[in-house]
Parts: C-alpha cells; sequence; structure tokens
C-alpha cells in the first residue's frame, strides 16, 4: 500500500497536539492548516497491526515469553520512531512495503530498551505506559529474555520481510539499527548515563549529557528517519540531511522529557514522576535550569527544520512531529 502523500506545502504549520506556529518560509505569504492528528491517526492502525503481527507464539513453550514480549510491545505509546520512519519513506515517494519492516523493527529495539530501562538494577521502575512494568508482571528474569528476544527479532524482522528495496540498501538498515544499540548507541549512552548519577553540575558537563543523549536517545531516532530515507531511495546527502534533522529533534526529545518529569504529573506522563531527581540523574533542568531548558529545546527544533527546508512541501509532516516533540504533554 503506498503511502499517502502531502498534497499542499505549508509555510505555517499548526496541529492540534500543538499551540506552537511554526514558519517553514519566512517570505511565503499563504497558511495551510496541517492536521498533525489526523496524519499520526493515520499511521496508527498499520503500526498497531504490523507490531501485533510481528510476535507469534507457534509452539507451547514460547507462549510465556511471546506474551511478555507482547505486553510490552503493544501497551501503547506515541510510536514516534515508526512514525518518522513512514515519513520519512514518505518524503521520498516510499511504501508500507518498504518501510513498515524497519518501522516495526525501530519499535522493538524502544520497547527492549523500555523494558531493561525499567529493570531493578537500571531505573527501578514498576509504571511505564500507565501499566505495570514488564519485571513486575513477569519476573525480572522473564523480562530481561522478552527484551533480548526483541532486540534479535527486530534484525530478523526486518531482513526477512523488507521488499521491493536494493539488498544493500537493506544491509545498510540493518547496519544502523545495530550500531544504535552498541556501544556508540544506546547501551554506552546508558553506561555514561548511569555513571554520571549523583554528581553535581560541577562534575558533569553540558558536552557529557549531550553525548549521553545524543547517544542514548537521538541516535535510535535518527535510524528511524535515515531508515525510512534509505528503503525509499534516498541519494546519501539527502540522508545526512534526514540525519541532521533527527540528530537535533532527538536531542530535543530527551531535554523534554527533562522538562516534563519537573513539570507533569504521574497521571500525565503514564510513567513515575520526578524519578529523575529521586535518582539525582544529569538533567537539562539540572545543568541549564528550566527556562533555559525550554530555550534549549527550542532551539534544537529550529535548527533540526532548517535541515529539511530543501524538501520543501513533502517534509511538512516531519516538520510536524519536531513541534509536537517539544509540545506534548507525555
Amino acid at each position: 500500500m503506498a503511502l499517502k502523500p502531502i498534497i499542499a506545502f505549508i509555510p505555517v504549520i499548526k496541529t492540534s497536539f500543538s499551540s506552537i506556529e511554526t514558519t517553514v518560509n519566512a517570505e511565503a505569504e499563504t497558511t495551510t492548516r496541517f492536521d498533525l492528528e489526523a496524519y499520526l491517526l493515520s499511521k496508527k492502525t498499520p503500526i498497531e497491526e504490523a507490531l501485533q503481527a510481528s510476535v507469534v507464539c507457534i509452539e507451547p513453550q514460547t507462549e510465556k515469553i511471546c506474551e511478555s514480549m507482547l505486553y510490552s510491545l503493544m501497551a501503547g505509546g506515541k510510536r514516534i520512531r515508526p512514525v518518522l520512519c513512514l515519513a520519512a519513506a514518505e518524503m521520498f515517494g516510499g511504501t508500507y512495503e518498504q518501510a513498515m519492516p524497519a518501522a516495526v523493527s525501530l519499535e522493538m529495539i524502544h520497547t527492549m530498551s523500555l523494558i531493561h530501562d525499567d529493570l531493578p538494577s537500571m531505573d527501578n521502575d514498576d509504571l511505564r505506559r500507565g501499566k505495570p512494568t514488564n519485571h513486575v508482571v513477569y519476573g525480572e528474569d522473564v523480562a530481561i529474555l522478552a527484551g533480548d528476544a526483541l532486540l534479535s527479532d527486530s534484525f530478523k524482522h526486518v531482513a526477512e520481510n523488507t521488499k521491493n528495496v536494493d539488498p544493500e540498501r537493506i544491509l545498510e538498515v540493518v547496519i544502523r539499527l545495530g550500531r544504535s544499540v552498541g556501544p556508540k548507541g544506546l547501551a554506552g549512552g546508558q553506561v555514561m548515563d548511569l555513571e554520571c548519577e549523583g554528581k553535581s553540575s560541577d562534575e558533569v558537563t553540558l558536552d557529557d549529557l549531550k553525548w549521553i543523549h545524543t547517544h542514548k536517545t537521538a541516535t535510535l531516532l535518527q535510524v528511524a528517519v535515515a531508515s525510512g530515507a534509505i528503503l525509499a531511495g534516498a541519494t546519501p546527502e539527502e540522508v545526512k540531511a534526514c540525519e541532521k534533522f533527527a540528530l537535533n529533534i532527538g536531542l530535543a526529545f530527551q531535554v523534554a522529557d527533562d522538562i516534563l518529569d519537573v513539570t507533569a504529573s504521574t497521571e500525565d506522563l503514564g510513567k513515575t514522576a520526578g524519578k529523575d531527581e529521586d535518582t539525582d540523574k544529569t538533567t537539562y533542568p539540572k545543568l541549564l535550569g528550566l527556562d533555559g531548558a525550554k530555550a534549549e529545546a527550542k532551539r534544537l527544533i529550529e535548527e533540526a527544520k532548517s535541515s529539511l527546508e530543501p524538501f520543501g512541501e513533502r517534509a511538512v509532516p516531519l516538520m510536524a512531529i519536531a513541534d509536537y516533540i517539544i509540545d506534548r504533554k507525555n
């Protein structure tokens, strides 16, 4: 099924998810509304169906591990990474058939990271997306293995199910997925994050924090946008522009998370609020103050969107998602 192109270019984006109005082209005189909520909802059903179909129990011995995997994979959430992948593919004329397996793989990896983050040996949290965390329901041992299984299946899924794409492009996506969770990806960022817990703002610099979240958070978002572009046939230069965009929205995503941990309630977040302060984590509000963190998030989003200006109307959904990232409530 082909992704539907956005027909009308909108120099100013307004969404029902966001009160921010963002100028895409300062010289343009006409404006049109882009309904981000409708756009996200149009992606929700095919994404959820693909996620549900990605884990299938084919023998009774695997029933518990598959149930644990699906418990977290289907627990809801914004599905930002799959949507970014599909939107990037759409920008270059790609199809669901080409991009959905990578979109599913990205959400598998993200879900693995949430399961492991919540473990007693890590963040020790008992609430995620408004539900008891995986280890609370299935035990720490099964939760660890469910995360491991999702990670390994993510590579298998994209390799087996991607159709009508040059094998070299599929291989490039698999390599990027692997890199995103390695020592210069999620795992390395998480270790550095743990090492910085309890340290004062004099001991941890803004550069340290940027390194942590470039690797812990932004790298997987980079791969989401880059994968969609690669699978849809983007040139290396176009992929670099997408990666620059995604790096900045990835960092902004983490800044927004840090702000919400301070300002939002547990009910709004769907996870324990105030956790960063309780564990004395190094965060953007801790180093920059709340107002400084908000200013940094806005700066990152503006820089991100400037990377996509050459793509004109085709970049509207990605730009709208960028605004949503810093205006969301959870």
